[in-house]
């Protein structure tokens, strides 16, 4: 008897949330309030890792394909809710050392840009990074991120960011390149080149963009083309006292010239008109937003730029969180990101989620469309990631709860059973 073989099916689960059906590529407006949910429900992964079907348990049931099957993994979905794995928009989590004395300054009062005009923050972590050998780097990446697929991550934008200069932030992208190939079952990393992160030491602004579009970035673009590194992305911190807007736009212009997306910071704590900036370039996302303006909104909504909001960032530095309902209500389509770094030590989607929910007012929907299709929107990749539907990765979130909300609800300790990462069950609790 020739027998059909699948990776995995989890059968008559109480909820698989495909998000959509209809292969959106994102969801914005009111429509980022709307989610598709199937109760008792099926889900079949092929031995290619793609989505098989996808829906009413007994339909599938009756489906001969399925009939003589054996699946590798077969997971009985009674009293359990499906969902995709979660897409993080925004991390830096290549580094050495830690800030845990910068939170205690942080606590007493100090702001960031005080901590960063005296040589901590960024300049810090750069120092501490500067040390340390490659397989050192390595070694700390692959822990974290390890500890990312735990929370349920499958997919994870990586900035580097702690180089500043050419030959650490190549270190930095190499160890990332590194990484997505020795950690590819687990997780997908979509890496993205911060060279401009902070103005480094004895350099102005001015010189550094300089540095980076005239030697940075023609060198970096030689090393993608030998497979040395792979960025996909660009990335400023557009700020007062880093790089200001005429910087940035030089800077972000010279990327976009040789094929990286515009994935920038701005607005995070001045006005600095970077909506506004997003919609002249065409940006593919911006991250922070929490100073956004009426006409930054307009201009986002566009293309449309992706709102990459980071709530964990507000919550640490007690800031007014981003404005995520008037992004939505301007048609911006809202992501949501950990901003894991050493300023903000966590790469939990599901609290992300949660401070999402309470900080920012989003709803349960809005907030899980962010953190799935939206994320991996605001990196080109929702055509395979941020949804279950046929064709696409089987990356599951299996949860032990009779609702898919508990993984928001539940804080800081989500029920999740297992993670699935194209249909091979990569971690179990």
């Amino acid at each position: 008897v020739f027998l059909r073989l699948y990776r995995l099916r989890v059968k008559n689960a109480a909820q698989i949330v495909a998000v959509v059906d209809q292969g959106q590529k994102h969801l914005r407006g009111e429509d980022q309030d709307k989610v598709v949910v199937y109760t008792d429900a099926t889900i079949i992964v092929g031995n290619d890792g793609r989505i098989e079907a996808v829906g009413p348990a007994h339909e599938l049931e009756n489906d001969e394909r399925f009939k003589d099957a054996h699946f590798d993994s077969d997971i009985d979905g009674s009293g359990l809710c499906v969902l995709p794995g979660f897409v993080d928009g925004h991390t830096h989590p290549v580094w050495g050392g830690d800030r845990v004395n910068e939170f205690g300054l942080k606590l007493a009062g100090a702001t960031y840009m005080e901590i960063h005009a005296q040589g901590g923050g960024i300049q810090s972590t750069v120092n501490a990074s500067r040390n340390l050998e490659e397989e050192d780097l390595l070694r700390s990446l692959e822990e974290r991120l390890e500890r990312a697929v735990r929370q349920g991550t499958t997919l994870l934008e990586a900035k580097t960011g702690y180089g500043l200069s050419l030959d650490l932030e190549v270190k930095l992208l190499k160890v990332l390149h590194k990484a997505s190939e020795t950690i590819s079952g687990k997780i997908e990393l979509v890496s993205t080149y911060l060279g401009a992160h902070s103005v480094p030491p004895g350099k102005t602004s001015a010189e550094a963009s300089e540095d980076i579009i005239r030697n940075h970035i023609p060198h970096l673009i030689e090393l993608r083309r030998q497979n040395i590194i792979s960025p996909s992305n660009i990335d400023v911190f557009l700020e007062k006292g880093v790089f200001g807007l005429e910087d940035t736009r030089s800077i972000l212009q010279a990327g976009k010239d040789v094929g990286l997306e515009i994935n920038f910071h701005g607005d995070e704590i001045n006005y600095m008109g970077s909506g506004e900036l997003a919609g002249e370039l065409g940006a593919l996302a911006v991250s922070h937003l929490e100073k956004i303006s009426a006409e930054g909104i307009a201009a986002m909504s566009v293309r449309p730029s992706f709102a990459v909001l980071l709530p964990t960032t507000a919550y640490i530095l007690r800031l007014h969180p981003p404005p995520a309902r008037d992004l939505i209500a301007g048609g911006v389509p809202v992501a949501l990101g950990s901003d894991f770094n050493p300023n903000a030590h966590c790469i939990s989607m599901p609290f992300v989620m949660n401070l999402a929910c309470v900080l920012m007012r989003m709803t349960l929907n809005e907030a899980l469309v962010a953190a799935t299709l939206n994320a991996a929107a605001s990196l080109n990749k929702s055509d395979e990631y941020g949804s279950l539907e046929k064709g696409k990765f089987g990356d599951l979130v299996i949860l032990k709860a009779p609702r898919w909300e508990h993984v928001i609800y539940q804080l800081v300790d989500p029920p999740i059973l297992h993670v699935v990462k194209k249909g091979r069950i990569v971690f179990s609790s």
